[in-house]
């Protein structure tokens, strides 16, 4: 979900939900590899160990930033049934 006022073709970091129509739920957390750049340059700038590598169990790397161009991926991955090997399963949407 990109920030209140945010451009949406500059997000380079973003958190994002994948519903179905059957209500099944997706999620990852979506980065540009210039933010990967930037979150590992801090990290290390710090003095953190995760400086030196990178890891995110529901993340996902894209080449440009921009959510049409991250929803543009989202689409070929649902298109290649790759969708559920990239992105964490959070089980049925449920009524509230």
């Amino acid at each position: 979900m990109p920030d209140a006022g945010e451009d949406l073709d500059e997000v380079c970091n973003v958190d994002m939900w994948v519903i179905r129509d059957d209500g099944d739920r997706w999620s990852g957390t979506v980065f540009t590899l210039d933010e990967v750049h930037r979150i590992m340059d801090r990290q290390r700038q710090a003095g953190e160990p995760e400086g030196d590598y990178w890891w995110c169990w529901d993340g996902l790397i894209v080449r440009d930033a921009g959510v049409p161009s991250m929803v543009k991926v989202i689409d070929g991955l649902v298109a290649a049934g790759d969708l559920e090997t990239v992105l964490r399963h959070v089980g049925p949407e449920e009524d509230v």
